[in-house]
């Protein structure tokens, strides 16, 4: 049962995204006042060009706060190397990512385009299902 249940049916479509040239001070205030750990970043396209986590963000926020410097375009400070799940990939093989790795969330791609993103809690949801 778990390996016929797909990602593209549990994924949050449309998920939210940033543009590599937004403010990454004003990234980080969308990412607290959505409550993410982090975002896709997307080109003008659609296409994946990298992750901005809370991870990233702290090294911009501890050096705004007590360094005073100012931030710079999300692109400089965003993980470049993303670890993403096709729609098509079984949760089964969605899950064994999420325990192998520390990432909460994964980008979905299709043909190289976002088209959502799965989270640890909308994959525990799917889970929960099946008790």
């Amino acid at each position: 049962m778990l390996k016929s249940m797909r990602v593209k049916d549990y994924m949050v479509a449309d998920p939210f995204s940033f543009s590599p040239d937004l403010e990454v001070l004003d990234a980080i205030e969308q990412l607290l006042a959505h409550g993410l750990s982090g975002a896709p970043v997307v080109d003008g396209l659609g296409g994946l060009i990298g992750f901005l986590s809370e991870k990233d963000c702290l090294k911009v926020a501890l050096n705004a706060s007590y360094y005073a410097q100012p931030g710079g375009p999300v692109s400089q400070f965003m993980t470049r190397e993303v670890k993403t799940l096709a729609a098509e990939s079984s949760l089964a093989d969605a899950v064994e990512l999420f325990l192998a790795h520390p990432y909460r969330c994964y980008p979905v791609v299709q043909d190289g385009r976002l088209v959502g993103q799965l989270s640890r809690r909308e994959a525990l949801k799917a889970l929960q299902q099946l008790w």
